[in-house]
């Protein structure tokens, strides 16, 4: 016999298929949200709905965008001769914490993984490789998480981009198997400040 009612289990289970979000976690964001008033969840399903309908994929380096450029492509403050590629938007949004990078970026989104059916054709990669060979590009900064995948997806793009520009990767003060996004500030300024040549 269950002691959830059908509704609360559905809701339970929903927020189970959400990243890092096991069972006791999932109900009690589920029983928290009911004890909100009618109207904040409104708010909330609204801003939920209206995200998912409004925002898309900037047109030239895949990051988050409601608009054909994100906000990172179209300020031309930034260094347009460098780029750093990043697996995913939630590796970009770290690397910005740092303060440390100045140029431009490109979201691959996700890393090779033959294990799991990841192939390089269903990452941004020739779309990068197109904005490296149209564009006046200095250098390639391989910015991706210290795993196995992160590696093999870093010496194939390595091999692609160098006949274009110089590659280097930046200097790991991450574990191996650690997740960019989770890095604090200072070693991610550090992990770009010492970043490497890939031969």
């Amino acid at each position: 016999m269950s002691l959830l009612t059908k509704p609360l289990a559905r809701l339970i289970e929903q927020f189970e298929r959400l990243p890092g979000i096991g069972p006791r976690t999932a109900q009690r964001l589920s029983l928290y949200l009911l004890r909100q008033p009618q109207e904040q969840l409104e708010v909330f399903a609204a801003a939920l709905l209206t995200a998912k309908r409004q925002v898309g994929e900037c047109e030239r380096c895949f990051h988050l965008s409601t608009a054909p450029l994100c906000d990172i492509c179209q300020d031309q403050g930034r260094l347009q001769h460098q780029i750093c590629v990043v697996a995913e938007s939630r590796d970009l949004l770290a690397l910005e914490r740092s303060r440390e990078f100045h140029g431009t970026y490109h979201v691959l989104g996700g890393l090779i993984s033959p294990m799991d059916g990841v192939n390089p054709e269903m990452l941004t990669v020739q779309p990068l490789i197109k904005r490296i060979s149209q564009e006046p590009i200095e250098e390639v900064i391989l910015a991706l998480t210290p795993s196995v995948e992160g590696e093999t997806t870093s010496l194939y793009l390595a091999g692609l981009i160098k006949p274009f520009c110089p590659v280097s990767r930046i200097a790991y003060g991450l574990p191996m198997g650690g997740e960019l996004e989770f890095a604090d500030e200072v070693t991610l300024a550090r992990a770009l400040e010492g970043r490497q040549m890939m031969d």
